[in-house]
């Protein structure tokens, strides 16, 4: 061979690369602190979710008011109801079967919510009366400071603050939990009683029916033409002697949704849907909920599928959206037929669903009730508040012991406290001209945050229920990931916030979204809502891409696989536990036999 080498030979050997392994199993996972802030439907499915799916999670959940529920424990004004299907309106994992009508009044939603919380006893997480007033990110430590407000103990005016640091921050308290009162002078000066339908407070905000029943010699106005205000008129004009409703703006009122398919499930005589009563559920109706759990399934499941088979109708132009306008305008023409000027005022010359369309039930109806005096209904701008009532534009005034404002909430995306993130970055002064998010989810310049329900997460068709637990459960990835890979940050790059954005500049002007209307969505461009289907969003959350984040790593180690620890498991290092959970039915994918 004359001393010919063999090719293996030949190959130059490694580097000695050695490191010295981590003194930890694979799976021995590292303690991680989560605080959520907000304890409505997403803050409440968190503290289900995370202690759930991440082992030796550290969780704190602050909600700054005494109860649990976000919008439906402070929500408490006359007729507040979901304006979705109930049975559609929980968690996938949770079955209510006894709720009282298809749209649940509120507070039956907030004791489902305060029966969930109970049930997977959470409130070892949560810390009512706690507000978040300032939160922090440090660079140094990759941690979030936040400091909290609350009560003192035996006080409720006294306050103190407090110091708390985590690993990761979700906000939880989502667009609309922020009310305020309309911008219309005087209101100082008005010596009656006033009150905001988001406003929690006194007897009326506890039990108003009670409350009413001292209101019939009262002449009650409402002002807003929103969820809210047909909400509040429905249910307040039989109780008063006069009622004035102030509509700025048209809208849209549908018909009951699905009432032919809702029929037919309840063995009902397909006419007797078209009363709106009807949609109050009877006690045989529930009580075949409650022993039935395939029927129970069914209704729920084909509701579901029917809501989320609606989303053409936001399609500029389409067949659904035209067939709806026109059936909208023929039910308000026919109900509002006594008084064809309100028909002239109230229905849109825009299309279906470019303002958030709600069924209310028995709206139209009061508005051409014949009890007491007639109820009035004036499109004249508010000019001011007078001592006692309010004052309009075209030179009238109305003497009222009562105004309600019905007029929504901040939507501006201004928060009431200071989130502060990497390089000292404010995300009041990021978002002043609008919001800008990746997925709805998280923000550059803010590792380790994430959003339930952030800007563009709402829905104009569809469910909005599986896109928190979808929101909820994409943040859960997320930490899994920084503790399963010894993460010490993670951040979304800008060039991905970048690009949602032209993405979500691109999808709207498809849709009805885009037409003039005055909207909550809108703020310039659209900020409220996804850009797109609701399942098309389950469909963008299920799976995160981990390649539109930055990371640091929590070791002192250059090498990026230094997570793989000692090169054994729990089990096996402690020697117990099972050592055979791969043939579990949670790991075990069984595939489909052809023909079976």
């Amino acid at each position: 061979m004359g001393g010919r080498k063999s090719r293996h030979a030949t190959e130059s050997a490694p580097p000695d690369t050695k490191i010295e392994l981590g003194a930890f199993a694979i799976d021995e996972y590292r303690p991680i602190k989560v605080i959520v802030i907000g304890a409505g439907f997403s803050g409440i499915l968190a503290g289900i979710r995370f202690p759930q799916k991440i082992p030796n999670v550290d969780l704190t959940i602050y909600e700054k008011s005494a109860g649990v529920g976000g919008t439906w424990y402070n929500n408490r004004y006359p007729g507040v109801a979901c304006d979705v299907p109930a049975h559609c309106y929980q968690f996938s994992f949770e079955d209510k079967r006894d709720w009282s009508a298809f749209y649940a009044p509120g507070h039956e939603i907030q004791q489902q919510l305060q029966g969930v919380v109970d049930k997977y006893k959470l409130m070892r997480y949560i810390k009512l009366r706690h507000e978040v007033v300032h939160a922090r990110y440090d660079e140094a430590t990759c941690k979030w400071h936040v400091r909290v407000r609350r009560s003192t103990a035996g006080s409720e005016t006294e306050v103190e603050e407090f110091d708390d640091v985590a690993d990761v921050l979700m906000t939880a308290f989502g667009a609309l939990s922020r009310w305020d009162w309309p911008d219309i002078a005087g209101m100082k000066d008005f010596k009656g009683e006033l009150y905001h339908t988001a406003q929690r407070r006194n007897a009326v905000s506890l039990m108003w029916e009670q409350v009413a029943e001292g209101w019939k010699d009262k002449r009650v106005g409402v002002i807003g033409s929103g969820s809210s205000a047909i909400q509040t008129v429905a249910a307040v004009h039989p109780k008063v002697a006069k009622l004035v409703t102030y509509v700025r703006n048209q809208t849209w009122i549908a018909v009951p949704f699905a009432s032919d398919t809702i029929s037919e499930l309840l063995d009902r005589p397909a006419s007797a849907q078209e009363d709106e009563r009807q949609l109050v559920l009877t006690p045989e109706e529930i009580e075949r909920f409650k022993t039935d759990s395939e029927y129970f399934w069914r209704f729920r499941y084909t509701m579901e599928n029917l809501m989320n088979s609606m989303t053409s109708y936001t399609l500029r132009g389409s067949k659904l959206s035209t067939e709806l306008q026109d059936m909208f305008r023929k039910k308000m023409e026919t109900q509002l037929a006594k008084k064809p000027w309100i028909a002239e005022r109230l229905i849109p010359t825009f299309p279906v669903s470019c303002r958030r369309l709600t069924p209310g039930p028995g709206y139209l109806e009061a508005l051409c009730a014949d009890n007491a005096s007639l109820t009035d209904f004036l499109t004249s701008p508010i000019k001011r508040f007078t001592d006692f009532g309010i004052a309009t534009e075209d030179g009238q005034q109305q003497e009222l012991d009562i105004i309600i404002c019905a007029t929504g909430y901040d939507t501006s995306w201004q928060l009431p406290f200071n989130i502060v993130g990497r390089d000292g970055v404010d995300l009041n002064e990021k978002w002043k001209s609008y919001p800008t998010s990746y997925l709805s989810m998280c923000v550059d310049k803010f590792p380790n945050m994430f959003m339930a329900l952030g800007p563009n997460s709402i829905i104009g068709a569809g469910l909005l229920m599986p896109i928190i637990e979808f929101s909820v459960g994409y943040a859960v990835q997320a930490v899994s990931k920084m503790q399963r890979e010894r993460l010490k940050s993670m951040e979304v790059h800008a060039e991905a916030v970048r690009d949602f954005d032209q993405y979500i500049e691109s999808y709207f002007p498809q849709t009805v979204f885009s037409d003039k209307c005055r909207s909550w969505y809108k703020l310039g461009k659209d900020v409220g809502l996804w850009p797109g289907s609701s399942l098309h969003a389950l469909r963008a959350l299920q799976h995160p891409r981990w390649e539109d984040y930055s990371y640091s790593r929590l070791d002192d180690v250059s090498n990026r696989l230094y997570w793989l620890g000692d090169g054994q498991t729990h089990n096996e290092k402690i020697s117990k536990g099972d050592r055979a959970w791969y043939l579990s039915e949670e790991f075990v994918d069984r595939p489909p036999v052809p023909g079976e």
